[in-house]
């Protein structure tokens, strides 16, 4: 396996009476590599940069954050501090992934391995609402994200308060 082909890990956040700078964004804002790597960080989400050398997002095995929206990241980093998971990013902006307007390609999706605290919190703290076409449980948050159970990972719609978003990850 190459390193560029290695899902990137982020660590559980800090104990919850440590402070966390908080960096807010707005969409669509889409983010660089270099500049998605110092938000990461000042986030709370460790080094922010998937492991390897995954600048290129037209390489399908690499897990790519190239150009993903800055509302996308902020809403991970509120996922993390509020489930206290560790997260593992195995999709992002790579090329490989279906199309469409609120797409991995166009920064709104990420995917994260199904673990049992992640799996736990979602279904524990969301709305299910009805499954996808094809049949993935979902379920959703108050903030609009659409997250769906796949077969090994969450497939994650980060609306960043679009309602237009919202409703297309529902259909």
């Amino acid at each position: 396996m190459s390193a560029c082909s290695q899902p990137f890990r982020l660590p559980p956040p800090p104990a919850p009476d440590r402070c966390f700078p908080c960096v807010r964004f707005a969409p669509p804002v889409r983010l660089r590599t270099c500049v998605l790597h110092r938000a990461a960080v000042l986030s709370g989400l460790g080094n922010g940069a998937p492991r390897g050398s995954c600048s290129n997002r037209n390489t399908p095995s690499c897990t790519s954050l190239e150009q993903v929206n800055a509302a996308t990241i902020s809403d991970v980093t509120t996922l993390r501090r509020a489930s206290t998971c560790a997260l593992t990013i195995t999709g992002g902006t790579e090329t490989g992934h279906a199309s469409g307007t609120y797409s991995h390609w166009n920064g709104y999706k990420i995917d994260f391995s199904r673990t049992s605290c992640v799996g736990n919190y979602i279904t524990g703290s969301f709305t299910r609402i009805a499954n996808r076409g094809d049949g993935a449980a979902r379920y959703r948050s108050s903030a609009g994200n659409v997250y769906a159970r796949e077969g090994n990972h969450w497939d994650v719609t980060f609306c960043g308060g679009s309602a237009a978003c919202t409703k297309a990850a529902r259909a």
